[in-house]
């Protein structure tokens, strides 16, 4: 299929062939009819991408600070493969249109295939042949609504939650600053409210508009004619709220807005306009400024919106979906007329001339939709436990895959294509000698096109059976969300692939146990987890220098894990595990490979009001090993401290940039001067040569399996306040 996507770094805008995105549960997949250009926020976001490196920095100041803290983190190389990788990557636009639902995902049944539906959403309704859009950002279309009108109704949405943010009574007066595509919509649904608008914009076209579909007066801000008018309205008094609908770096929206506000009035931004607030003005009339947050309430709550989560109708009355499914009813009943704003409709195989046409200025317009080819005749229709550890059965004889041919490329598929496969391994495979990245398999089309353009891979698609199927693939990358990370290594040991899985291997022990039982059912253990920090250079050096040990060790794994961004999926604990589960095996894998040994015990407590733990492990010997997992820790000290004291001796590893052992003899590694190596290019080189040789796999499946089980007793523990025994089964 097509879709118009943009190079951020270069600016280039494409019409590309992608993958069809797949049908996932709790969704729809839609065959766009018509999608919207939004001319403010798009035409926005193409300048930014047109910009030197330096007007980039200077427009998201917020992500520099973001990038200064992921250098402190991971030193500058890996922060710079991340951020080159971020923005050398094609990024879809769009985010509103109305489509017919082709396929309809498990969960969903209140639309059926061949239903007309209108979409939202800057991930989902994309403009694109094909989408997948999950239930709550989509509506049905009301019988007798043309389709193009329907591709309104994400912006409709977003107006019609800015007057909500209004609370606009029958009789007052409103200002609208801005009569652009929101503020044309913001007019007309206020003027349906009851309430007299006036509108501001130095467009004297877009002010006669305005006018025609409602608007009592309209002018240029700066001139006296808006004054005059809302005196004339109010009595003098002012109008009772402004709307900020205006784009752009002046200040005069929010001035105007002071000037021509009555006391105690109400002020709501929409738009991504200035706001530096002159304080004499809004303290003396003791103005409400308020924001208004996009589509509704939902709006970036991945519960609601990726997992199909409803708000109580009685809590939360307008949603995004209902304020949708309100916007397309208002049109559909005559109550807002979206034709007047239609200024072009252009084909879709036409979007980078049309994009280029708008940025140029050559066409002017309020609103551009997009006809896709399928619909261009529609254009003018309508306690104290014990965990056992599971037992790994393998069949008689172990299983073993045949040595391959030195001058054989060994071929790769990666299921998942998200920031860690592109920043820290694929460039790692795709360098290496002998190797050949066969297929990229992800759901979102765009990730496995860009994946497939940056490192190379032979074919990109959304279609998993057909890699687990495909006899010339030799193993298979795993590196989607945690979530899915079990299901899809059961089922690719049951295709029999080698599997390389991201941590964790699994969430619970249920998810534990069928991995197991797959390796069962194949007689494939071909397996290996992503624990990556025991092939770091600098600790196996490390290691060598302590030199084997005769009694017990102590060890203390400090992690400053830091605070996660809001809307981490990480933070989406019901579905993808906390985040010592997504991420502790890496430290008691450390731990373990250190001591020679897998963990007997662990015992976890947790300070209320955060997420740090302390964990400890006992090994079978005597030793312990004790993690701190800190997230209320200063962001500028080091991520992760190790020492193992043992028979007078101590190791210090400091961040993986420095290591020292003290015993007899002092040893100090040098300061790595470019980056933090830990262990991700060994590992994979460890990795490859096992599955081109057909001998034992990095890690023994046994240290995986108690990795896992350690890993997940945590939660047991902390849920029973005891020690968890772990008992091994026979």
């Amino acid at each position: 299929m097509k879709q118009v996507v943009q190079n951020y770094k270069s600016g280039e805008l494409a019409v590309l062939d992608v993958p069809v995105p797949g049908c996932k549960p709790g969704g729809v997949l839609v065959r766009s009819a018509f999608s919207l250009i939004s001319t403010g926020t798009e035409l926005m976001k193409v300048s930014e991408a047109g910009m030197s490196m330096l007007g980039k920095a200077r427009s998201r100041p917020d992500q520099v600070a973001k990038v200064m803290q992921s250098v402190a983190t991971n030193g500058v190389p890996a922060t710079y493969r991340k951020v080159m990788g971020k923005l050398d990557s094609y990024t879809p636009l769009g985010y509103s249109l109305c489509g017919v639902v082709e396929q309809v995902g498990a969960g969903i049944d209140d639309v059926k295939v061949g239903d007309l539906v209108a979409c939202a959403g800057n991930e989902h309704a994309l403009h694109a042949e094909l989408n997948w859009v999950p239930k709550n950002l989509y509506a049905p279309v009301p019988d007798g609504l043309a389709p193009r009108h329907a591709a309104f109704g994400t912006v409709g949405s977003i107006a019609m939650q800015g007057v909500r943010q209004g609370e606009p009574q029958l009789g007052e007066v409103a200002l609208v600053i801005g009569l652009g595509l929101i503020g044309q919509l913001v007019v007309q649904l206020l003027v349906a409210s009851g309430v007299r608008v006036v509108g501001a914009d130095p467009d004297a076209v877009r002010c006669e508009l305005a006018e025609r579909l409602g608007a009592a007066a309209c002018g240029d801000p700066a001139s006296p004619a808006v004054e005059a008018a809302v005196a004339e309205l109010t009595d003098g008094h002012g109008v009772d709220q402004v709307y900020l609908a205006a784009g752009g770096g002046s200040n005069q929206p929010v001035e105007l807005a002071a000037r021509l506000c009555r006391d105690r009035g109400r002020v709501v931004d929409i738009g991504k306009c200035r706001l530096d607030l002159p304080w004499n003005a809004y303290y003396e009339k003791e103005l409400d400024v308020r924001f208004s947050r996009s589509y509704g309430p939902g709006r970036y709550d991945p519960e609601y919106e990726l997992e199909g989560r409803d708000y109580p109708i009685g809590y939360v009355r307008w949603t995004e979906r209902r304020n949708l499914a309100c916007f397309l009813d208002l049109v559909a009943r005559g109550a807002v007329d979206v034709e007047p704003l239609v200024s072009h409709i252009a084909d879709f195989d036409d979007a980078v001339e049309t994009y280029q046409r708008l940025k140029d200025g050559d066409l002017k317009a309020v609103a551009v939709l997009f006809r896709y080819p399928e619909h261009a005749g529609e254009a003018e229709e309508a306690g104290a436990p014990a965990v056992a550890v599971p037992a790994v059965k393998r069949p008689s004889g172990g299983v073993s895959t045949p040595a391959r041919a030195a001058k054989t490329p060994v071929r790769l598929a990666f299921v998942g294509a998200g920031n860690y496969a592109t920043s820290m391994l694929l460039p790692h495979l795709a360098q290496r000698e002998g190797v050949e990245l066969s297929t990229v398999v992800t759901t979102t089309a765009l990730s496995a096109a860009n994946a497939q353009r940056k490192f190379g891979f032979a074919e990109a698609t959304t279609d998993l059976d057909a890699v687990l199927g495909d006899k010339s693939i030799d193993a298979v990358f795993v590196v989607t969300r945690h979530s899915s990370h079990a299901e899809l290594t059961r089922r690719a040991l049951l295709a029999g692939k080698t599997v390389f899985v991201e941590k964790p291997l699994a969430l619970t022990e249920d998810e534990l146990a069928g991995v197991l039982a797959a390796v069962e059912e194949s007689g494939n253990d071909r397996l290996q987890v992503g624990f990556n920090r025991r092939f770091a250079p600098l600790l196996q050096d490390a290691r060598k220098r302590f030199g084997a040990r005769t009694g017990p060790a102590s060890l203390r794994y400090l992690v400053n894990a830091g605070q996660l961004q809001h809307g981490s999926w990480y933070l989406q604990q019901g579905s993808e595990g906390s985040r010592f589960v997504g991420e502790g095996g890496h430290f008691i894998d450390t731990a373990s490979w250190l001591l020679d040994a897998d963990p007997v015990s662990v015992y976890a407590v947790a300070p209320s009001g955060n997420d740090d733990l302390q964990v400890v492990l006992r090994y079978p010997d005597g030793s312990t090993a004790t993690i701190s997992y800190v997230t209320t820790g200063a962001p500028g000290f080091p991520k992760e401290t190790l020492d193992l004291v043992a028979d007078g001796k101590v190791l210090r590893l400091d961040d993986f940039v420095r290591a020292s052992v003290y015993g007899p003899k002092k040893w100090v590694s040098s300061r790595l001067p470019k980056a933090r190596d830990k262990g991700q290019n060994a590992e994979l080189a460890a990795f490859i040569k096992a599955v081109r040789t057909g001998g034992p796999m990095p890690v023994p499946l046994e240290s995986l399996v108690a990795t896992t089980s350690a890993t997940l007793a945590v939660q047991t523990g902390l849920a029973c306040g005891a020690p968890v025994t772990l008992e091994r089964a026979r």
